[in-house]
This record gives C-alpha cells, structure tokens and sequence, in this order.
C-alpha cells in the first residue's frame, strides 16, 4: 500500500477528558513528517463563524445526509440530535489517502471500532484511556467547563467506553502526558513504516 504511495488511517478513541485531542494536535503539528490529514466530516448542522464547506466539514441537509445514509454511503455516522448528523463519507477518505495523506479519525468508540472493521490492516487504532475513572474525573473537574451532573453523565459514559479498549489495536494509557504522546508517536511511526 505505501509503495502505491496511498495514504493510510490512523483512528483515535477515548473517553472524555483521557488527552486524546492534545495528542492528536501534538502529533499533527509537531510532526509534518507523517503528513498526518484530519478526515473531514459532514454534519446537517449549519456552518458556524468561518467555517467553510469542504474545509471544516462539508455542510449537508438534513434530508441530503438521509439520503446518503439511504445509499450506504458513509463510513460511520451519528446522529446526536433529532436531525443533527455527522459522518465519514467513503469517498471523502479514498479521495484523501488516494493524495498520499494520511487520514487521522478522532472519532467515539463505535465508530472506530467500526472503521477499523471496514479498513483492517490499512488502519491503526488508538484507544486512548485514563489511568483511572478517578484520575478522569480530577481532570474533567479542574477543566471547570462542566456542570457536575454533566460530569457524572460523561463517567458514566466513560464507564461503558472502556469497555471498548480490547478491540483497539493499542492502548495508550494517559497517566503522564510526555510519555503518552512518545508511545503514540513511536506506535504511529511504526505503522507508518518510518
């Protein structure tokens, strides 16, 4: 596949609140080498402040995104809300590994156990997790942006995530920042042949 000069998929998952998008960020601006892509989404939601169509996300109808739904068209999807969708077009990540990218999913448990299923060998799966479901909870209090039934709903849904931590490829336990962000990228570079 990478002597074809194809990009491949890297897929991050994690409770709320374990460091995933710190990694993700760090991994993605301190390191250009990998030539590391965020897959862009499409959601039914309106485009907010500046965000532009084919940049941030591709802005669909709520009926244009059944309807792509209705023709098996996405990777994964979700719908949050009653009408409020957001997913993986197929297409969208053929286009971008078929440009040598390689395309990172930061994305809940199921969709990348999902992922995982549809792509296999072709994509790495990261789960990230806290050391603990008490550590996880110092730090989505000390964020100070949640109200505390908030946080419990998240634990609670944390609780039920870990769950999902044997069908990832690798585990990458957050107790220390530093040496997460090492082992994910020592686990990135290894799958990436570098």
């Amino acid at each position: 596949l990478l002597r074809r000069g194809r990009g491949r998929l890297i897929i991050f998952s994690a409770p709320s609140g374990s460091g995933k998008s710190t990694i993700v960020q760090w991994l993605m601006q301190a390191h250009p080498e990998l030539n590391l892509s965020f897959s862009i989404s499409c959601t039914s939601r309106a485009p907010r402040g500046t965000e532009r169509d084919g940049v941030e996300y591709f802005f669909l109808t709520p009926e244009e995104f059944k309807a792509r739904i209705t023709a098996n068209e996405f990777l994964e999807y979700e719908e949050v809300y009653e009408n409020r969708f957001y997913g993986t077009l197929k297409s969208q990540v053929d286009t971008q590994t078929e440009a040598g990218q390689n395309v990172v999913f930061d994305v809940d448990v199921k969709g990348g156990v999902n992922i995982k299923k549809f792509y296999g060998d072709r994509a790495l799966s990261l789960f990230v997790q806290p050391p603990s479901i008490d550590e996880l909870r110092r730090r989505l209090e000390g964020r100070a942006t949640d109200a505390p039934e908030v946080i419990e709903q998240r634990l609670a849904k944390a609780g039920y995530e870990l769950t999902f931590a044997p069908q990832f490829d690798h585990v990458v336990v957050n107790d220390n920042l530093d040496e997460a962000k090492a082992e994910t990228l020592r686990l990135v570079r290894t799958f990436l042949g570098l």
